[in-house]
């Protein structure tokens, strides 16, 4: 667990990690199941039947109404999280801040995958860009497998992001393997994709199988502003091609698209019920995280996701 800051951990020790649908799994802990036990989420009432237990009569209801009637609880359990990291060419792009958009979205998921096997729930990861390698790690909540994950990230770290891989299939994959049964599903990319439909189409339909999705939507300052001055070369890590050209003559029209193209992503997100953040590079990845683990708590008001200035 190297690459990750305990002054980054620490902060984000008193936040559960919850999800919004009702789990599934046979382990208790702190998500809501389908099924009815014996947690302090209260759920509703019930006429009392010979079998219920004693304890869980409402004796003020019976005080008033003169029957009994016994408290239902939800049942908690355990939560399967799959965590999906961008490492395609794109991604390697690091401008003026400390990390590049790569190692942002592994320092945010390793201290996802840290939070969730804290909390005795299953994690599981993907890193895609490179069809030659797997990097698939499937879910599992025993103690040592944060090591097992954090190690596949620091691998990656160490060699670097590539590779063409798009988000959709990354997402088709995830879809084949969380066919039978709902997750928490958190992709990290900055969706430099050339099928973008496909993506969204994709997140849509695992959102409409009942998954949790959660987007970060990884940016460099410099692909929001673009501060460059004088004559510069364009160059894209993936499709290798190169532009020739004045910041200031291009400005208008790459900021046109660039607002098509975020707002393309996070107004589909949102009317297909994924939940969306946008997160530059430069932002406190302790501040994203807190504000995301709040949102999800249940006696928190949900918080907006980190807002940006924009320039010219």
């Amino acid at each position: 667990m190297s690459f990750l800051e305990p002054s980054l951990l620490s902060e984000l020790e008193s936040f559960p990690l919850r999800t919004k649908m009702i789990a599934e799994g046979a382990l208790s802990g702190l998500h809501r199941a389908a099924a009815r036990g014996s947690s302090v989420e209260f759920a509703e009432f019930k006429e009392y039947s010979p079998g219920d237990e004693i304890r869980h009569i409402d004796w003020r209801v019976y005080a008033k109404a003169d029957r009994y009637v016994v408290r239902q609880f939800e049942q908690e359990t355990e939560l399967t999280a799959q965590l999906v990291l961008d490492a395609s060419a794109s991604m390697s792009y690091r401008g003026s801040t400390k990390l590049s958009k790569f190692a942002y979205g592994a320092h945010l998921i390793g201290a996802l995958c840290h939070l969730l096997i804290r909390q005795r729930d299953r994690a599981g990861l993907l890193l895609f860009g490179d069809r030659t390698v797997d990097h698939f790690v499937p879910p599992r909540s025993r103690a040592s497998h944060e090591h097992d994950l954090l190690t596949v990230m620091e691998r990656a770290l160490s060699k670097g992001p590539g590779g063409d891989e798009s988000v959709a299939e990354a997402l088709e994959r995830i879809a084949e393997v969380t066919a039978r049964k709902r997750q928490l599903i958190v992709i990290a990319s900055d969706f430099f994709d050339q099928e973008l439909n496909r993506t969204l189409d994709a997140l849509k339909w695992l959102r409409a199988r009942g998954h949790d999705m959660v987007v970060f939507h990884i940016l460099d300052p410099d692909e929001l502003n673009l501060p460059f001055e004088g004559l510069t070369k364009f160059v894209s890590f993936e499709a290798k091609r190169e532009l020739l050209a004045s910041p200031r003559s291009i400005s208008r029209e790459y900021t046109k698209r660039l607002h098509a193209f975020l707002d393309k992503i996070a107004s589909e997100c949102i009317a297909a019920g994924v939940e969306y953040y946008r997160a530059p590079t430069h932002y406190p990845l302790e501040t994203l995280i807190g504000s995301f683990l709040a949102s999800r708590s249940r006696d928190a008001r949900r918080q907006a996701p980190p807002e940006l200035s924009w320039s010219s």
